[in-house]
């Protein structure tokens, strides 16, 4: 068959296959069938198919198409393109090679224009790498701007902020350590009031007080700051006024965030700060539009003073409780710097008739320890004052040691006055258990394991003795090789604190981020 139709005869077709025979009862008809049996109709334009009633073998059936595929390329056609009896032109040229000679076309002029538009965009869009669909994609993460002090693009969208708020920004200290120049350096030579118009000015009064206050080192302890930010807000309340055409609670957030960029000017709020801003601020939101305003402010005011009984008094009044359980006659206590609620929960268990010696652990350049030590004899409480470098030497005889807690993070970890995570280090060194007392507003979800990323520096003149002499150190600004590091903070790993006291309980750092979930879903 293939022979045959590689040198068709003159009476052939156009595929070289013999011209059918008409069917009988059909004159005319151009069907017919082929020796093996199979029906093929030449006048139509789609591929032969077989008719019904006409069985046929498979064997026949490529020989069929073997033949019809050798025929395409003796003519010079592309495999795979069927040409009928009438497809051919006159012009030697059959419908399916001009419709491959259109389709050659159209892909040329379309190669053309994707050259054009790659030819007309910019190198900067072509050398950007585009994500793939399964590439996760990067999340903005916000960094707070009191770390940010080395950036200056940072430091101008701030100042553009205090601005809109007639809030003047602190200067910077300049002469810092290398490691923590993205930290602001605070002096108290230089406080924030000299660059304010106090009569003009839209802060409050109580509100520039305290942050005089706050800035020249007059309050200190997370419990201290918070009460005091508390009480402030309460007389901002107590003297707001809501102005025509405005809702108070939307007014009155408003009102307080130039006083809490003020504040954090002044200094960085500590974590229990900023839970309680945040729950003031939920409180003000929360309020009916229907109240009027004197009973709106007595509704706020009434909030502020059960914050400040649950979470901070009755709080300590827990902890002392949990903690007398962990205080036993003759122990040897050692306690470091000055909290408020370590030294609560010392007077109340001598109270109770507990029998115990404490050795108060002090460090330059505060000396907070002193604070301590005096209201702690004056309970009548035995007393040994060391400084934080004869810690080794005293561990020995020391039976177990509580700390304070400026905040316990999402981690486990604990912030504190800078000295603690020595002190615990070196009582893991000795088997001393470490506890920890902290309320559980102190707790924040923020994520801290160094003590490099996130911290306060306070004034490094503080760390100048002055002798009888003048100072050693005067002038050291003008040295270019010598920089002062007065740290405020550091922060303990979860694995040197025993036990955490809080006013829910005792538990381990590790379950301080059940304690956060429980009391979001409270919220």
């Amino acid at each position: 068959r293939v022979s045959h139709v590689a040198s068709p005869p003159p009476d052939t077709g156009p595929l070289g296959l013999q011209p059918p025979c008409p069917t009988p009862g059909a004159p005319g008809s151009e069907s017919g069938t082929d020796p093996g049996g199979d029906v093929y109709n030449l006048g139509e334009q789609h591929p032969p198919q077989r008719l019904r009633g006409h069985p046929a073998s498979t064997g026949r059936q490529a020989g069929v198409s073997a033949a019809r595929h050798t025929a395409q390329a003796a003519l010079g056609q592309p495999r795979g393109v069927t040409v009928t009896a009438h497809e051919k032109l006159a012009g030697g040229k059959s419908k399916a090679e001009l419709r491959a000679e259109r389709r050659a076309k159209q892909e040329a002029d379309r190669a053309l224009k994707q050259t054009k538009k790659v030819e007309s965009t910019p190198a900067a869009a072509l050398a950007k790498p585009r994500l793939q669909p399964s590439e996760p994609q990067s999340m903005v993460k916000r960094v707070p701007e009191h770390v940010q002090v080395d950036d200056p693009a940072a430091q101008k969208r701030l100042a553009k902020k205090l601005e809109r708020q007639q809030v003047p920004l602190r200067p910077d200290y300049g002469a810092k350590v290398n490691l923590f120049s993205h930290l602001h350096q605070y002096s108290r030579k230089m406080p924030l009031t000299q660059q304010m118009s106090i009569p003009s000015t839209a802060i409050h009064p109580a509100v520039v007080r305290l942050g005089l206050q706050y800035s020249q080192g007059l309050l200190n302890g997370s419990n201290a700051r918070c009460l005091a930010l508390l009480q402030v807000f309460r007389q901002v309340i107590r003297d707001y006024s809501t102005p025509p055409n405005e809702e108070l609670s939307r007014d009155l957030v408003a009102r307080l965030k130039p006083y809490i960029s003020f504040l954090n000017q002044c200094r960085p709020l500590s974590a229990s700060m900023g839970n309680a801003i945040k729950y003031l601020k939920k409180e003000i939101s929360g309020l009916s539009s229907t109240l009027r305003e004197e009973e709106a402010k007595g509704k706020l005011q009434g909030s502020i003073d059960g914050y400040v009984r649950e979470k901070i008094q009755l709080a300590a009044e827990a902890i002392s409780k949990y903690a007398f359980e962990k205080i036993s006659d003759g122990d040897v206590i050692l306690v470091y710097g000055c909290s408020s609620l370590v030294s609560r929960t010392l007077c109340d268990a001598h109270a109770n008739g507990r029998a115990f010696r404490v050795i108060v652990v002090d460090s330059r350049p505060r000396l907070e320890g002193r604070d301590t030590l005096r209201r702690l004899v004056r309970k009548g409480i035995r007393c040994t004052y060391v400084m934080i470098t004869a810690i080794s030497y005293m561990l020995p005889e020391v039976s177990k040691v509580l700390l304070g807690a400026h905040a316990l993070l999402a981690n486990g970890s604990v912030m504190s006055r800078v000295g603690t995570s020595q002190i615990a280090l070196v009582s893991k060194a000795y088997n001393v258990p470490v506890l920890v007392c902290c309320e559980t507003y102190k707790f924040c979800e923020r994520v801290q394991t160094d003590s490099f990323v996130s911290n306060e520096l306070d004034d490094p003149d503080d760390l100048i003795l002055p002798g009888k002499g003048g100072a050693h150190l005067r002038g050291w600004k003008e040295n270019s090789s010598l920089r002062l590091l007065n740290l405020v903070y550091d922060v303990t790993p979860p694995e040197l604190v025993d036990l955490v006291i809080t006013d829910l309980g005792m538990i381990p750092c590790t379950s301080v981020p059940v304690v956060l979930r429980v009391k979001n879903v409270e919220q």
